[in-house]
């Protein structure tokens, strides 16, 4: 791949002051296909994050589930789920045969995960394949270590509304860990969903907006750029002793260390705002059960 990047994530690694030094590593490390440790990692995992696309270009962040091997990699430039969304669940209405998606594959007692962006085909009642366009690997800062066990729960009720609200802050503005799903429609785009982890409660709530750090990761922007040219995304959050899963719409700004912000983060080299938009909880969904949490060691204020 000559270019991966679209003009949104070089104007940022320019910004910051990376162009150069990114230019190289990603036309190695970002490939139309996975390497053999890829599909292996995908077959181990009891989850897949989900970043996709609803009809008005709105990005929706979601999870997916099922045995490990639910995920597996029968050709290199294909990965096969065999798995499909809840009626309730925004990914519902955008799983279509054409659609594109992003997939992020996180291991949590390893801390390791691995991207892949691309195009769903072969869509049956049992799953659905996506054609490999961008398959990559993420480093492991930030992430939070928790070992897992399959834990059936009763689903409960979903509830929904509009803009900051006190059912779902307390989850929001406790985590260490979310997923942000953006997109952009132009050349070398896509839809990316990405991890994001810090300290209990790093995501904090000011003048109406939710403000996230962007820490030091590796260089390469697929987040930010993306927001530089299409501001909407989408965040979802996992209560992990519950089960529940918060879906957030928002809208995007990011902030630089010269701008004036009512919030700062120790550590953060730039700062999202985040307005909310429409959002939808849905309680007692994902069957897993997580322990021995340990938090990264790279976190600023665990240092």
């Amino acid at each position: 791949m000559d270019m991966p990047f679209h003009p949104g994530e070089l104007e940022i690694q320019e910004r910051a002051g990376v162009r150069e030094q990114v230019a190289d590593f990603g036309g190695r490390a970002i490939r139309t296909f996975m390497p053999d440790q890829h599909r292996e990692f995908f077959a181990l995992l009891p989850w897949l994050l989900v970043g996709s696309v609803d009809a008005d270009g709105q990005p929706q962040a979601s999870v997916l589930w099922g045995t490990p091997g639910f995920a597996h990699s029968p050709e290199r430039d294909l990965l096969r789920v065999d798995a499909l969304a809840e009626a309730d669940d925004p990914l519902r209405a955008n799983l279509r045969d054409g659609a594109q998606l992003g997939l992020l594959g996180l291991e949590l007692p390893t801390r390791r995960r691995n991207r892949l962006n691309g195009v769903v085909e072969g869509m049956d009642a049992g799953g659905f394949g996506i054609r490999a366009r961008q398959s990559f690997g993420n480093c492991p800062k930030y992430i939070q270590s928790r070992h897992w066990r399959f834990n059936p729960r009763t689903a409960g009720p979903s509830t929904s509304g509009t803009g900051a609200d006190v059912r779902w802050l307390e989850l929001a503005t406790r985590s260490d860990t979310l997923f942000i799903a953006s997109r952009y429609a132009g050349e070398n785009g896509g839809v990316d969903i990405s991890h994001r982890g810090g300290p209990p409660g790093f995501l904090q709530l000011a003048d109406g907006q939710l403000w996230l750090p962007d820490y030091s990761g590796n260089n390469l922007f697929n987040t930010l750029g993306n927001l530089m040219l299409e501001p909407r995304c989408a965040l979802l959050f996992i209560d992990f002793a519950r089960g529940d899963l918060l879906h957030l719409e928002a809208i995007a700004r990011i902030h630089w260390p010269r701008d004036e912000t009512p919030i700062w983060s120790t550590g953060a080299q730039r700062m999202l705002s985040l307005q909310p938009g429409i959002w939808q909880l849905r309680r007692s969904r994902l069957p897993l059960e997580f322990s021995q949490l340990q938090y990264s060691p790279f976190l600023p204020s665990m240092n």
